[in-house]
């Protein structure tokens, strides 16, 4: 597993995860430490992508001034190249267009000027025992990024002001219950999606690749829940950009893989990421426990349950022959730390 250190020929750094981060991350251990390093790789893949853009549309002279605008702020001002970098709908609209140019399609670039004039969203500021989040709730803007389920929006302002409470019930249940997510969260999730609700008013969430910081969900009215959601999307979110860094898989073949907690087979890539992000919900789960807080009944059921299926779910990655070396080594951190997981800590 490489280490970080050394530059690029375009002076960016190289990146790598140390084995301990590496371990630490399978078992949703990481903290703020290890998404300040991912965070640092995406910051260098979308950046990378820009200047690709930038040399594959020399004739566009918008898109080449307002590169060459985040270029002069990378400069003068980090803090705001870091917030447009990290945009979460920037990365797919960014490799979206440059796919579109490599088949020789012509594409609108004016994009990037968007990205440096519009706000995230709805600006929100939560705290709780002296640990502050900050996401914006995007609402309205233009989303790039296909999370699976219809958004919601343009919110009013009655609506507006229900996500502001919910969420910020969600951030007490995460911060006091939950605290090492709730760090992870603070550190990594920049975005709220709001999404509706299923067909049938159940609430949904959804984390997608190439949308780092961001999670969608809708709201279920429980903030137990929307808590578990924002652990859940994070850890998915998490798993994204390591893979970015460091090949777990080998590329997804023909070849699919029973999902307990769905009807359909899933590619290993898709497994592992499954795998993954309910290891956040049986953590999620034994800790509610823990705490004695709520529905205790529903806590030791969602955690036996969920428990099993990660369990289950791991076991076929191993028996798979489709994880690289280092996806080998990350499955059996994940399983192990299930495995300790057997009940209130």
């Amino acid at each position: 597993m490489a280490g970080t250190g050394g530059r690029t020929t375009d002076g960016l750094p190289r990146h790598g995860v140390d084995r301990a981060t590496f371990r630490a991350i399978a078992a949703a251990r990481g903290g703020p430490e290890a998404v300040r390093l991912l965070r640092a790789g995406q910051l260098s893949k979308r950046a990378l992508l820009l200047l690709a853009l930038r040399r594959a549309a020399p004739e566009d002279t918008a898109y080449q001034a307002a590169y060459a605008e985040l270029r002069a702020s990378q400069r003068a001002d980090r803090a705001r190249w870091e917030e447009v970098l990290l945009r979460p709908e920037l990365d797919a609209w960014a490799a979206d267009r440059l796919r579109a140019r490599a088949a020789g399609e012509t594409v609108r670039l004016d994009g990037l000027a968007e990205f440096l004039r519009s706000a995230p969203g709805e600006p929100l500021r939560l705290e709780c025992d002296g640990l502050r989040w900050t996401p914006a709730l995007d609402h309205a803007g233009p989303r790039r990024v296909d999370y699976g389920r219809p958004p919601a929006g343009p919110l009013d302002e009655r609506e507006l002001a229900h996500w502001g409470t919910e969420l910020a019930l969600a951030w007490q249940v995460l911060v006091r219950r939950h605290r090492p997510y709730a760090e992870a969260v603070a550190a990594c999730v920049t975005t709220i999606v709001p999404l509706r609700p299923a067909p049938g008013g159940e609430a949904v969430s959804a984390a997608a690749r190439r949308a780092f910081g961001a999670v969608a969900a809708s709201r279920p009215g429980d903030p137990v829940l929307l808590a578990l959601a924002l652990a859940h999307e994070f850890l998915h979110l998490q798993l994204g950009a390591l893979l970015d860094l460091v090949p777990l898989h080998h590329p997804n073949g023909a070849a699919v893989h029973h999902a307990p907690w769905r009807p359909d087979p899933r590619p290993v890539g898709a497994l592992l990421q499954g795998t993954y992000a309910h290891l956040g919900v049986v953590d999620f789960w034994c800790a509610e426990l823990a705490a004695g807080a709520g529905d205790t009944r529903r806590a030791a059921g969602e955690f036996t349950r969920w428990r099993g299926h990660a369990l289950t779910a791991g076991a076929t990655l191993l028996d798979s022959a489709e994880l690289t070396g280092h996806g080998r080594e990350f499955t059996e951190e994940l399983v192990r730390t299930v495995r300790e997981l057997d009940g209130p800590r």
